[in-house]
């Protein structure tokens, strides 16, 4: 068990877990990303209620009926805000689903990434209410710990005894993708032979949605199951989401020493920025090709090697159109349609929405299954695809092929891109 993983060692997917406006698991989230069955629901919340009238948002991908002590011990669920709380189960998940005792391993060996966006936001906005209307004396002595964007690396690395790197990463968008991949990375220096990487995210807050609408970045549409449109050329901005997903990351040879099922390999990652505007994307796609083509390279593949992509697609009239720009320069005829391109490229945004920080661990769950299944995950709504956007997007119905290697890209305010590469693992 006590091997050195380098860049010639494959790393390992092992498990799984989810926690999403789909449902309360990996597979419930799956299952309507293949299904196509919209988990967005219309806004609610005594919270939001307080400003009836006010908001010009009204859906969003919310967890209902949450919990937290159903998937967790009580006592550790009234440490966490709720953006935690949905990142220890997820991970709780996901080593159930592996199968993995780090008793039975050096600690030291094992770690964490983690990514979220904005951390625990709702603690933040309830502190601050409280240092309004009460008093700086009233704050709990959990305020810090519950609101830092690190506290899901931490409480990971503390509830399982791990003892080696312990990291969040805060990329917007591209955060749990940034945190996936700084993992690889640091099982292919040697350093471990496990990572749990994954991200949450529990922003649909007052505040963020109040925010998020004053940057007219959210969907207006009042149709819950239509408002997350992708690359259609009625979408009208993105539909903000929460929720969480977590994966076991082993060297293989430390997976096979132990008898684990394997769900998949991570082949590789790269990230980039566009250094252009702190939101909105480079009209050309320029940061996100340097993601995609490093990627390829990172894994040693060619762009036709690549079946599908799980894309960032987030409704957005600019952001979907530069990614299809990106996409077109670095894929060429292997992903024109006009051409004849084999290429799939789908959004699964339109079913689950956008989970912020936490959007790329949901959507690699869709790589995954897809790789495995041989079915690629639709994009709903995609009643009439924006002119130009020569892709085969998948419109509507999940599409049966076999993959040997999927793409998933993230994309952050801040002009950070994420592109990871899962492979289909044959043994």
């Amino acid at each position: 068990m006590g091997s050195h993983a380098t860049n010639q060692q494959k790393i390992v997917i092992t498990g799984v877990g989810a926690i999403t406006c789909m449902g309360p698991d990996p597979q419930s989230a799956w299952a309507a990303m293949r299904d196509g069955v919209s988990g967005i629901t219309p806004l609610e919340g005594d919270e939001f209620a307080r400003f009836e009238g006010q908001w010009s948002a009204h859906v969003a991908g919310q967890v209902k009926d949450w919990k937290a002590g159903e998937h967790l011990d009580p006592r550790e669920a009234k440490r966490l805000d709720r953006s935690a709380q949905f990142g220890m189960a997820a991970v709780s998940q996901a080593i159930k689903m592996s199968g993995i005792d780090f008793s039975a391993m050096e600690p030291e060996r094992a770690g964490v990434a983690f990514g979220t966006g904005v951390g625990g936001i709702s603690t933040i906005e309830d502190g601050h209410s409280i240092l309004l209307e009460r008093g700086p004396k009233r704050l709990g002595p959990l305020t810090v710990p519950k609101l830092m964007v690190n506290a899901t690396a931490g409480n990971v690395s503390i509830s399982y005894g791990l003892r080696g790197p312990a990291t969040a990463m805060a990329t917007a968008c591209a955060s749990s993708g940034n945190a996936i991949g700084e993992a690889l990375e640091t099982m292919r220096r040697g350093r471990t032979d496990v990572m749990i990487a994954g991200g949450t995210e529990a922003a649909i807050t007052p505040l963020c949605v109040g925010a998020f609408q004053a940057m007219k970045a959210l969907s207006g549409n009042k149709e819950p199951a239509k408002a997350s449109r992708p690359f259609d050329a009625g979408r009208d901005g993105f539909v903000l989401a929460e929720g969480a997903a977590a994966f076991v990351l082993e060297t293989e040879a430390h997976a096979k020493a132990r008898g684990a099922t394997i769900l998949a390999e991570l082949s590789g990652w790269a990230a980039s920025a566009d250094a252009y505007h702190i939101t909105a994307p480079d009209e050309a796609g320029r940061g996100a090709r340097q993601a995609m083509t490093w990627a390829l390279e990172d894994a040693g593949l060619k762009p036709s090697d690549i079946g599908y992509i799980n894309a960032h697609g987030t409704s957005t009239p600019l952001g979907d159109s530069a990614e299809v720009a990106a996409v077109l320069e670095v894929f060429g005829d292997h992903a024109r349609k006009s051409k004849g391109g084999p290429l799939l490229m789908s959004s699964t945004k339109s079913v689950h929405g956008h989970a912020l920080g936490a959007s790329g661990a949901v959507e690699l769950i869709g790589c995954i299954h897809a790789l495995r299944e041989g079915l690629v995950p639709p994009t709903i709504n995609l009643d009439n695809p924006e002119e130009g956007f020569d892709i085969d997007l998948v419109p509507n119905e999940a599409r049966k092929t076999p993959i040997k290697y999927a793409m998933n890209n993230t994309f952050g305010f801040g002009g950070h891109n994420v592109s990871l590469i899962a492979g289909r693992y044959d043994g």
